[in-house]
């Protein structure tokens, strides 16, 4: 059997295993977008598309999560079309609101144009921020600048404020409004306006996370074509969530990663095999480093 046939069995049988559904408000039944969906206790996942559809390659029924900011989190069986997700319920606490002066700002980070374009597939990063004197009185967030680079126009990629947990990886989100960023075809700066959410940092320090929309829109295939040792021509199709973010190399470990299931665990250092050969030439600086995305944070008092 030839690897045409192989590959047109496998492709077909794939798309037979293929459910597909759609995630809606449990009071208004309005379509609910770029829900984080997963199969439970895997990295199996998807991202429900802007009109609340999604379809995930599943051989077998199985459990599948269902979160959404705003939405208590969901299970439900892989069968079942239609997700229903219930709003939460928020308690009114007493807050002090304070008007920022944005008379002085501060800027906070790693930005650096260079930063190199990496691919981690489904891979989110989450950097740390702790707060020290100059931050705190400069404790309300301006602006997020950081750096992308992508192969499809208007590539849509999720931000998101975090709390810290008390083993200090990235809790939940301290913004209940979803922050959605497109971005432009190729390598650019993105500048983000937050003044408007008037969020004063936490004393205890907070994450900033980039999270991929695994939706349609946001992929990108390509192919490429070679011929194996019995010259026979070989073309494999490949496909990536776009956009990537810029990395550059420090050397402090502040830099958090997780899969679409929100498991997060600390980034480790990019080591090369060969940090000498030819081949490695421009990531010798990326060498036992740590990988951060290009990017800094504006705060204003």
């Amino acid at each position: 059997m030839n690897k045409f046939l192989v590959f047109f069995l496998f492709l077909t049988f794939s798309l037979s295993a293929q459910i597909r559904g759609v995630v809606k408000d449990s009071i208004t039944g309005e379509p609910i977008p770029f829900v984080n969906i997963w199969v439970e206790n895997e990295t199996v996942g998807t991202t429900s598309e802007s009109n609340g559809s999604f379809s995930l390659d599943i051989k077998e029924e199985k459990m599948l999560v269902f979160s959404a900011l705003g939405y208590e989190v969901k299970k439900a069986s892989s069968r079942t079309d239609i997700i229903l997700l219930k709003p939460k319920v928020f308690e009114l606490k007493e807050v002090v609101i304070e008007q920022p002066k944005f008379k002085n700002e501060i800027e906070v980070g790693n930005y650096e144009t260079s930063g190199f374009r990496i691919g981690l597939g489904n891979i989110n990063s989450a950097v740390y921020f702790k707060p020290y004197d100059e931050m705190i009185t400069h404790p309300f967030l301006k602006k997020i600048k950081f750096l992308t680079k992508s192969d499809i126009e208007k590539a849509k990629i999720r931000i998101k404020i975090l709390s810290i947990n008390a083993d200090n990886s990235p809790g939940e989100s301290l913004i209940d409004e979803e922050i959605i960023v497109s971005v432009k075809k190729g390598k650019n700066k993105n500048t983000i306006d937050l003044s408007g959410y008037r969020f004063k940092i936490p004393l205890n320090g907070f994450f900033i996370s980039f999270e991929k929309l695994l939706i349609e829109e946001n992929k990108y295939y390509t192919e490429h074509t070679y011929k194996d040792h019995q010259g026979n021509k070989i073309t494999q199709k490949s496909m990536s969530i776009e956009p990537e973010l810029c990395f550059i190399p420090i050397e402090y470990d502040i830099i958090w990663q997780s899969t679409i299931n929100g498991n997060w665990t600390k980034s480790k250092k990019h080591i090369l095999k060969d940090p000498k050969s030819y081949e490695n030439l421009l990531m010798r600086k990326y060498h036992d480093k740590y990988l951060a995305p290009s990017m800094t944070i504006t705060l204003t008092n």
